[in-house]
């Protein structure tokens, strides 16, 4: 379990240098990556936590959360994808996050580097759906995370993804 020998809620503070209650944006794209999301929010216990995702039926699981939705995309759409740019790009604007983690895809890849622009410490989670190799998304904003993690022993390599634990 990543909880337990993983994305501690320690771990998330550590990342925040200046704030007693760290903000955190959590992005995820629909399904399982949402799924995954919300099995390491305990993580976030303390923290100011603002979530964006694609679908507005999720909004019922994080009661008391500023929650965002953008438009889902992939590299296939790139108008969509823009679309979603220019939507995050507003949220993180607003939310000043101090973190940003995202467990994908594209608005996870997009949130992090938008948050890295802004100063904010950044956390990718690979999909556990990823076992063969990582995900595209992972695989580009990984070395500029300044948490990189994979979900599985055999794709964690020295310089990063690097194996905490699965979120099973």
């Amino acid at each position: 379990m990543l909880q337990s020998n993983g994305l501690q809620n320690d771990q998330i503070r550590a990342l925040a240098t200046h704030s007693a209650r760290p903000k955190v944006l959590a992005v995820a794209s629909g399904g399982g990556h949402w799924v995954q999301l919300m099995r390491i929010r305990h993580a976030f216990e303390g923290c100011e936590v603002s979530y964006v995702t694609v679908h507005d039926s999720y909004r019922a699981q994080v009661p008391g959360h500023n929650f965002y939705v953008v438009n889902d995309a992939n590299r296939w759409s790139k108008i969509a994808l823009m679309k979603t740019a220019a939507r995050l790009s507003s949220v993180v604007w607003r939310e000043r996050p101090d973190i940003v983690v995202s467990t994908g895809a594209a608005p996870g890849y997009l949130a992090l580097r938008l948050g890295r622009l802004l100063g904010a410490r950044t956390v990718w989670l690979d999909s556990i759906a990823n076992v063969e190799q990582l995900s595209m998304s992972g695989a580009w904003v990984g070395h500029s995370a300044d948490l990189w993690l994979t979900q599985w022993p055999h794709l964690a390599r020295p310089e990063g993804p690097h194996y905490a634990g699965s979120v099973l």
